[in-house]
């Protein structure tokens, strides 16, 4: 006997949320289906472009003008250069984040950076210093590797006393997704000589903010790389051209740009950037410094505020799961506030230290509800609850939030952004 659309509509949680096989017959259960009858055919007649020959060859692509205009989201900045923009993360697909919706994070502007006279240098706790200059790195050995990029500031919105009301790009959208290619920094440091007492690596960029961060050498010998493309074209100038350092799962801003020096020490340096700023403060007032590595966390992009619903009835929630310590193990999805929980289905490949897309079959009744997504990583670390993660940290905490995050729909479809 064939299968019908109401065999895959399996209820599996409150809230209208079903199994994942729904997801499999999705058209068929879409009160947005196609048309059906010859008279909706409209292949018999040819349509405009096929009557004139089209656009000629160009040396870069554009979007097409229907898809309409898709930007960073860039505010209001007192001093220009000095600031972040973020990535529409509602507006995209899959998890790839095209070059030119990267997000940035910049302290003093973006510095104009030849290839041809810049230069790396490693030096201090080693066997002999070395001086790298771009061409000298495009000769080693390469690899690449899909990783995302997350400011450690993103979503500190969850720690206001109120939600803010913005788009899931807007709260969420200081995190990216790419395909990096460079070389091991372990590569080098071995080529270098590490002295014994060697613990920490300090690093700094070209750019007029002296940007400095310290990183443990260990995470220096485990996966981090000096990037010099991304998504197979040479790294743009916001994100560090020619070469940055790029640390799988750490924090953004420890990925330091235009990256000029790597200095091995014994001792973090304790530097501007790593003290007074980028450290966690603690419920008893204690200050946490260090605490490099992004946790566990998902967001759902769909429905979100600005993707107001327009009819009651079958569709997908989406969203977006990652994890500083390696893969995504699974994402529950809640339509009831969290009172009951079913599994998403994850589109693969799920890659350690990624984004991952995660889908979730569900059919909309029209009446209110509330949304949230929890993540679990492969370590079994499980993404908090707002108020578990608010009483872990002391008031004006906004570096590393990973509390689950709800979007409430009314009665009218439309979708704020509310604790639950």
């Amino acid at each position: 006997m064939p299968d019908t659309p109401d065999q895959h509509q399996e209820p599996v949680a409150g809230g209208g949320l079903l199994h994942r096989r729904a997801l499999l017959v999705a058209g068929a259960l879409s009160a947005g289906g196609l048309a059906t009858g010859l008279k909706a055919a409209t292949g018999a007649r040819s349509p405009a472009t096929m009557l004139k020959p089209g656009a000629p060859l160009s040396g870069v692509g554009e979007r097409a003008p229907s898809a309409g205009t898709i930007q960073r989201i860039v505010p209001s900045l007192p001093f220009p250069g000095t600031g972040s923009s973020r990535t529409p993360l509602q507006l995209l697909e899959g998890t790839i984040t095209p070059n030119g919706l990267h997000f940035e994070r910049h302290h003093n502007g973006i510095p104009d950076v030849a290839p041809a006279t810049h230069e790396l240098l490693i030096h201090g706790l080693v066997r002999q210093p070395l001086l790298f200059r771009y061409e000298d790195l495009l000769r080693y050995p390469r690899e690449s590797r899909i990783l995302f990029l997350e400011c450690s500031g993103n979503s500190g919105t969850i720690g206001a006393d109120t939600p803010v009301q913005g788009s899931a790009g807007q709260l969420n959208g200081l995190l990216s997704c790419a395909e990096w290619t460079g070389v091991r920094l372990s590569t080098l440091l071995d080529e270098a000589g590490i002295a014994p007492q060697a613990r920490w690596v300090q690093a700094e960029g070209a750019d007029s903010a002296g940007m400095t961060r310290s990183v443990p050498l260990s995470i220096c010998l485990d996966d981090a790389m000096i990037a010099l493309f991304q998504n197979g074209e040479p790294l743009r100038p916001e994100q560090g051209f020619p070469m940055r350092l790029l640390l799988p799962g750490i924090e953004g801003n420890a990925s330091v740009k235009w990256l000029r020096r790597l200095k091995v020490m014994a001792a973090p340096a304790f530097s501007r950037d790593e003290t007074s700023k980028y450290s966690d403060i603690l419920a008893d007032g204690r200050a946490e410094l260090f605490s490099l590595r992004m946790g566990v966390k998902s967001v759902i992009l769909a429905p979100s505020f600005g993707l107001d619903l327009k009819c009651a009835g079958f569709r997908e929630i989406s969203g977006l799961t990652w994890s500083g310590r390696g893969r995504i193990r699974k994402v529950e999805v809640s339509a009831d506030g969290g009172a009951s929980w079913a599994e998403a289905a994850l589109t693969g490949p799920v890659l350690p230290k990624a984004l991952t897309r995660f889908r979730m079959a569900w059919r909309w009744d029209g009446g209110p509800v509330t949304l949230m997504s929890r993540a679990t990583d492969e370590t079994g670390a499980v993404q908090p609850p707002r108020s578990e993660w608010l009483a872990k940290y002391g008031p004006g905490q906004t570096y590393h939030a990973n509390a689950i995050q709800s979007w409430h729909v009314d009665a009218r479809g439309r979708v704020s952004h509310v604790y639950a």
